[in-house]
């Protein structure tokens, strides 16, 4: 039975794939992959446990492109276009990977930094640290500008992220449309992990910077801390450090021991952003090249 085209632009719900004939073992081992992380996102799961749904499904492409079909179709159309499309994709996710671990490298050590600055502040001396805050936030800016080129980007290539089926046989475009579903599905990670990153969840976008300015006013404090509950780690170190600020010419309300505590717990979840990603960049590397192997012959 022939497999149906695929509709790459919408790459929210995961689908199932099937082979023409009768499916290897591998293909609803992809097909489970695919449903799996489709459901994480439906769940808004956190994306280190995305990240390592696609380790798993990384695995089982790598295996997928071990066998002789998949091998031979892909020679077969070595000078089509969508074969370069494949190619040139697998080299921007590396570099969307790349913006990620920079960005994580960058925001990591200065909030080590800003960490330990306050460990040697006695109590009382949270004007002391003003600089040090700036000195973060402004880290904080040029990180975000840069995920904000790299989102646009990112986002320009799922548009493209699609297959033309015409005059293919049923072989090449189900093979195809796996290939480009677990592009597309690493997409919709990558943005969701530099959205994170840059602290533009869909709450905080929401809520927008009202949270922050809501947060100096002592009449608002309690209610708006109790919406920081529902932010990512870097928007709650972003605000209340915004908080600390807007507070240095007066009797400070936010303790620094409370500052400390969430940065302890921003670096503790970038530590495991790295790892996530710092594994996936390495399979995204080996699927890169088995496919230049196989073209290569």
């Amino acid at each position: 039975m022939a497999a149906s085209p695929l509709n790459l632009k919408a790459p929210c719900h995961a689908r199932s794939i099937s082979l023409p004939s009768a499916p290897h073992p591998l293909i609803p081992e992809f097909n489970e992959h695919l449903t799996r992380l489709g459901a994480s996102e439906a769940a808004s799961a956190s994306i280190s446990h995305r990240l390592n749904g696609l380790k798993d499904l990384h695995d089982c492409v790598d295996n997928l492109l071990l066998l002789p079909l998949i091998q031979q179709t892909l020679i077969q159309h070595s000078d089509e276009k969508w074969v370069d499309d494949l190619l040139d994709g697998s080299l921007r996710l590396l570099d969307f990977c790349s913006y990620a671990k920079d960005a994580l490298f960058q925001t990591r050590e200065h909030a080590h930094e800003l960490q330990s600055s306050m460990r040697r502040i006695r109590r009382g001396g949270e004007n002391g640290i003003s600089s040090e805050v700036v000195g973060y936030i402004t880290t904080r800016k040029k990180v975000k500008k840069a995920i904000h080129k790299a989102l646009k980007d990112l986002k320009s290539m799922e548009k493209k992220c699609h297959f033309s089926p015409l005059n293919k046989d049923p072989e090449t475009i189900s093979m195809v449309s796996m290939l480009r579903e677990a592009e597309t599905v690493n997409l919709k990670v990558l943005e969701s992990l530099l959205s994170s990153i840059a602290g533009e969840t869909a709450y905080s976008k929401q809520i927008g910077w009202s949270l922050v300015s809501n947060l100096v006013r002592p009449k608002h404090k309690a209610c708006e801390e109790a919406k920081m509950i529902d932010l990512g780690e870097f928007e709650k170190v972003d605000a209340v450090l915004f908080t600390l600020i807007g507070y240095k010419t007066k009797s400070n309300p936010v303790h620094i021991d409370n500052v400390k505590t969430k940065l302890g717990k921003l670096e503790t979840s970038i530590q495991d952003l790295e790892e996530g990603i710092e594994s996936l960049y390495r399979r995204l590397i080996k699927t890169r090249v088995s496919l230049l192997n196989i073209l290569s012959h």
